[in-house]
């Protein structure tokens, strides 16, 4: 199967690229070198919460004109323990907010290694994707409120193809305008040079 381990970082002194086809070995697919910003965490970590929140009020809203307003379509046993539906939600909440945000900061890589950008994203269905810089048509550096706040951004690099544009979540902000200046460039030369 040509997957990699689990969560494995490659070794910085051992040299990139596998065996050429044709050695007998088949190429394997390597994690991504790069880690996103720590700070993205914060980021992951206060949207879950702020989504987990408005949903939470809304279902005990719901379980309170359940469980209150008498309603006759209501069946008593969903009237008397309406109070389970966001008892139940919360716990799911708390759950996700302390979990996901860190698990994804584990497994989100990225590299530009040569001209490939490479990314890995995904906690439960993993996707790499390798995406060549001559075949760039934009590269978006964008920055929300609450990236601002941690000061990280996200890198978007589009290609012709739809399978071919990639999302980097979770960059220094300063590391993201650094790679998306370089990344037009190289694309921009890249194209030149085909020419």
């Amino acid at each position: 199967m040509n997957t990699p381990p689990y969560d494995a970082i490659p070794d910085p002194d051992r040299p990139r690229g596998g065996p050429e086809p044709g050695d007998g070995e088949a190429a394997r697919l390597r994690p991504p070198q790069s880690r996103v910003s720590s700070r993205a965490i914060g980021v992951w970590t206060l949207r879950i919460l702020f989504g987990s929140v408005f949903t939470l009020v809304l279902l005990s809203a719901v379980a309170w004109g359940a469980s209150s307003l008498g309603w006759a379509w209501i069946p008593f046993s969903v009237q008397d323990n309406a109070w389970l539906l966001p008892l139940a939600y919360g716990v799911y909440a708390l759950l996700k907010v302390a979990i996901v945000p860190s698990w994804r900061y584990r497994v989100h890589r990225w590299e530009v290694a040569g001209d490939i950008i490479y990314t890995r994203v995904g906690w439960i269905s993993r996707t790499w994707q390798l995406v060549p810089v001559n075949r760039l048509q934009t590269v978006d550096h964008t920055q929300g409120w609450l990236e601002r706040v941690f000061d990280v951004a996200t890198l978007e690099v589009q290609t012709a193809s739809y399978a071919g544009s990639s999302t980097i979540e979770g960059l220094d902000a300063g590391q993201a305008r650094r790679l998306s200046e370089d990344l037009a460039v190289r694309a921009g030369a890249l194209r030149d040079d085909a020419t």
